[in-house]
Order: structure tokens, then sequence, then C-alpha cells
């Protein structure tokens, strides 16, 4: 284990890795200052914050690349190493450990087989891993012939322009992982400052809203979002009162719950989002968020649901069309619907989370129905890609 002087004195060891549609640093735990306190004084002096640039650090002034990932060996037999997720912040002095990331989880696997925690086995390697914040546990495949990690491939997704080797995760046992239970208020639905809303927890808290119930359309941009300062006052107010009924208690200073408005879909897929990640609107849309928000869609009577039906019984165009001419303001940019077609919510079928730079697909198995549904497990396909790997240095305190 490094004391902060000789970190400070010799550098650390650190890799930077585009995980997802995120970046972050990734530290072996056993590099890192044992106490929390220290830790984090020196991740803030790493990333350069608190700075809107952070212009003296490795951050990258936004909370999706102002992300680290801490890594080791396991102790529970059901997996291979820990992952523990820690967001930055980038204006303020903090650290959290309040949430998961499911974006920068996908560069976890990698990243261990690189360091040796785990070897490569094989043209694919999969590896076990334990999810420190909240629980669960995602099982990462990673392409690795020649005895090596392979990031170069064919994949593409969406919020990233160029393609990767993908990065295959099932997760088991999300299920409430942060609140305790998938419908942490042990309801459906909940009407909270006089809005109609769905609170999940598959993985990550998401309290689900109708666009069209707070006077937008859903398809506008993020920017055009982060500049309606009555809207984002409102999504404050819903998601103070939410935090609290969800059993997060105050969460004025944290990065949950994530904050996700729904519309009829676009582009032929299951629903439409733009999601506040508290105070900025994601360009795209997290891992585990997609998986909460697919997880809302299959239950019966939710905020979510209410729009698939929508759209199973009218077409997507012409629900889209609706809301549309419906909202406070018309959409900017974004695709035009390529039809009609119904949406189907099976259980086990891939749904398609449309967000404002393109789509997120994922799997979700279930039992049960309403507010008894039960998940089995979630899958998703993510990329990742190491962009550096070597030592960085702290600013002095």
């Amino acid at each position: 284990m490094n004391t902060v002087e000789e970190i400070e004195d010799a550098g650390i060891r650190c890799a930077l890795m585009r995980g997802g549609t995120s970046k972050g640093a990734y530290f072996l735990a056993e590099d890192l200052p044992t106490e929390e306190d220290r830790r984090d004084d020196l991740l803030l002096r790493l990333m350069g914050s608190p700075d809107a640039r952070q212009i003296d650090g490795i951050g990258g002034g936004h909370p999706l690349t102002s992300k680290v990932a801490v890594v080791s060996r396991s102790a529970d037999p059901e997996a291979d190493v820990d992952y523990l997720f820690l967001q930055v912040q980038v204006t303020e002095a903090g650290v959290s450990a309040r949430q998961t990331c499911g974006n920068i989880l996908a560069g976890v696997a990698p990243f261990a087989i690189e360091r040796g925690l785990v070897p490569p086995a094989g043209d694919t390697t999969r590896v076990r891993i334990r999810i420190v914040n909240g629980g669960g546990v995602a099982t990462a495949t990673v392409d690795t012939r020649d005895g090596r990690v392979r990031y170069a491939g064919g994949t593409l997704i969406s919020g990233v322009p160029f393609p990767a080797a993908p990065v295959t995760l099932d997760f088991a046992g999300t299920e409430g992982a942060t609140c305790g239970s998938l419908l942490p208020t042990g309801s459906v639905r909940d009407e909270i400052a006089g809005v109609e809303t769905t609170c999940v927890d598959n993985g990550m808290p998401v309290v689900l809203i109708a666009a069209r119930a707070l006077g937008v359309t859903g398809y506008e941009s993020p920017a055009e979002l982060e500049g309606d300062e009555t809207l984002k006052a409102k999504v404050e107010e819903i998601r103070l009162r939410a935090g609290e009924l969800m059993g997060l208690g105050d969460v004025r200073a944290t990065t949950v719950p994530k904050m996700t408005l729904v519309a009829a879909p676009r582009d032929g897929g299951t629903l439409s989002t733009r999601t506040f990640i508290p105070h900025r609107v994601h360009t795209s849309i997290g891992v585990l968020g997609a998986v909460s928000v697919a997880t809302a869609v299959l239950i019966e009577g939710s905020v979510a649901s209410e729009v698939v039906a929508e759209v199973a019984s009218k077409g997507a165009s012409e629900v889209a069309s609706k809301r549309a001419s419906e909202g406070a303001r018309e959409a900017a940019g974004g695709a035009g619907s390529d039809g009609g077609a119904a949406v189907t919510t099976a259980p086990g079928d891939t749904l398609r989370i449309e967000h404002p730079t393109g789509f997120f697909d994922t799997a979700i198995e279930v039992s049960g129905s309403g507010a008894d549904l039960r998940v089995r497990r979630s899958g998703v396909v993510r990329t990742a890609r190491k962009l550096f790997d070597g030592r960085v240095w702290p600013r002095e305190r």
C-alpha cells in the first residue's frame, strides 16, 4: 500500500480507460491509501477537482469523464474481482460511493486481466465482478485471443463514434441493489410534488416521469433541458422528495436517484429517454440506468409501461407526433420515426431504450408481474478501450 507521501513523490499506477460512454481512471486498491478521507483527497488532486475544467488533473470537466474504478481480487468465492466505483465531483471537493457505474464497469474485466488479477482463458475470458456499491455480480466476457486483451473490434455502441471489441455484461442480484427492493417506495406509482412517477432500482435508483407531465416533449437536446431553469428546479424538487421515499435519505449532495423523462420512441425503439444525472443531462444513458428503465417497462401500471402501451395501441409515429404537439416547446433535432410498429415487451425480449445520441439495447428476464415482478437476470453489450497506462501525479495540497 502506497502512502500519500510516496505517491506525491513517485506517482501512482493508473490506467485511463473508456468504459462504454464514460471515461475514468482505473486503480488497483492496493495502490491507494486505505483511509477513505486520504484516498478521496488524493483522487480530487489527481482528477483536478474542484474546477469546472479540471485543468490541473486528468478529469474531463464533466460527470461522465470524472470517474474512478478501484479494483481488487475478491474474497467472495462467487467472484473473481471486486469493483468499487467512485464519482469524483467536478466543481465541488466531493467523492461519492453512493452509486455504481455500469459504463465504467465495462473496463473492469480488461483492466483486471491487464493487471494480472485474472489470467486469460482462451479466445474469450469470463470475469466475475462483485459490484461493491450496492451489491450484485456482473459477469463480463472479454476478447482475449492470443493470450491478451483485444480492444479492436467491429462493435458500435451509441454515444461512441468508433467501433471496438464487444464486452458482454450479464447481471445477477442487482434488484434493489441500492435501495433494498425493486420498487423502493412499495408502490408501482407515486405522486411526488404533484407529478406521477415510478421509482425503481434494478442496479441504479431511477425516478421515471412522463415528459409531458413536466410540459416538455422528451425529445429536447441535453443543452435545451439544462437551459430550462424552471424544469430543472421541478426535477430537483421531485428528486429530493423521491430520495426520502426511496430510503436514500437526504440526496442533495449525492448523484442518486437519476431522473429519467420518458416519451414515445421516435426511432422504432421501446421508449425515448432524457436522463438528469442528476443536474446535468446525460448525452446517452447509463448502463444500469437503462437496465432500471427497461425493467420499469415490464412493470404493469408503471409510468414507462403506460407510454409503451400507448405506442402499442396507436403506433409509435402517431403517439410521438401527438406528444410533440402537446409539449411546451417543439423538439429540436433527433431522428424521425421509421414507422408505427407496435412495441413488444415480452420478458427476455430486447428492449431498445432511445436516448439523445442513439439507443441502448438490454434484455431483462423476469418472473411475476406488477408489484410482484422479480428480476432473474439482465444483459447488455458495451465496449471499452485502454487510453493510457502509466503513472499519474497529484497536485500539491
